[in-house]
């Protein structure tokens, strides 16, 4: 590391009360068990160190702490209404055709009967297209398989939130 300071984004997150600042985490990712990890490395000297910490707890979730994490993310094409975060992501299915969005329905559906979960990837950048095609091609995947593609998806996911979430002008 050059830099001998703490960001200013990285070093509010540090200073903020327990409570608060898991309340924060558990905004990135909904996994209890992810979050407490992360809370209990504070204070961090770098973002890369909240980054290796997040990989780090992302490898260690069990099942259970997975199917937590996911619960916390809606289907791909239906974000939680009111919820900027899930919108932003998934921007590139907000102008995609009425068919592109009934086939993402129906995808989406027969993922989650085969999985027993939402189909997750990371949305950002993504068109709707390249969304369909990922969800089609991983729908054929054993669950063991799946599982680990959730998890690395998962790790993109939370590292882009956790970005925002330090940034030096973003509220908590």
């Amino acid at each position: 590391m050059t830099s001998t300071s703490t960001p200013p984004g990285l070093a509010r997150f540090n200073a903020l009360d327990q409570d608060t600042a898991l309340a924060a985490l558990l905004e990135a990712c909904a996994s209890t068990a992810w979050a407490r990890r992360l809370l209990a490395a504070r204070p961090y000297a770098a973002t890369e160190d909240l980054f290796a910490a997040s990989d780090a707890a992302m490898a260690e979730l069990t099942a259970g702490d997975l199917e937590e994490a996911m619960a916390g993310h809606p289907p791909i094409g239906r974000p939680k209404p009111g919820d900027p975060t899930s919108a932003r992501e998934q921007r590139g299915m907000a102008g995609a055709s009425d068919e592109l969005k009934s086939e993402m329905l129906e995808l989406n559906l027969a993922y989650q009967e085969k999985f027993g979960h939402v189909f997750l990837i990371c949305a950002t950048g993504r068109t709707g297209e390249q969304m369909r095609d990922a969800l089609k091609e991983r729908i054929g995947n054993a669950p063991e398989q799946e599982r680990e593609i959730v998890r690395a998806e998962l790790g993109k996911i939370n590292r882009i939130r956790l970005t925002r979430l330090v940034e030096e002008d973003a509220p908590v």
